[in-house]
């Protein structure tokens, strides 16, 4: 009998632990399984709402193209806290701002880039990117 019960807590103990390390492996990418560095693009437009969260912030833009195409562009960028040390803030980009971003187009998603430099109206630039592992060089 002791032996089952062991089992069972095996068991149980196996599928409460399971998922909690897979999930992280799936929520995490490197930077090229999800952009691709031979694709940059400069994109000008306005901001609809910067999203800090884990464990990247996104920047929601709205860019008309030359042909008068509204397109909606989420630009992904490193995490609150890498953000914060480069001084960033939650109100670093209020709605109706005008920014151009550069960074590199995501892989079979339309309007999805990974984002670099984001230059703001007074012309001073402030860094969305990702860092680390797999994450694009800085452009020089």
């Amino acid at each position: 009998m002791p032996n089952a019960i062991l089992c069972k807590i095996l068991v149980a103990t196996a599928l409460f632990t399971l998922p909690g390390l897979i999930t992280p492996a799936v929520a995490h990418h490197s930077f090229s399984a999800e952009f691709d560095i031979n694709k940059p693009i400069q994109l000008s437009g306005e901001v609809i709402r910067l999203v800090f969260s884990n464990p990247h912030s996104y920047i929601y833009l709205k860019v008309t193209t030359a042909t008068g195409e509204v397109q909606e562009w989420a630009i992904e960028g490193g995490a609150p806290n890498a953000l914060i040390r480069r001084g960033w803030d939650r109100n670093s980009l209020p709605a109706g701002t005008k920014v151009d971003v550069i960074g590199y187009r995501a892989r079979g998603d339309e309007f999805r880039a990974s984002g670099g430099a984001v230059t703001l109206p007074d012309g001073s630039e402030l860094d969305v990117g990702s860092s680390g592992i797999g994450a694009a060089a800085k452009a020089e």
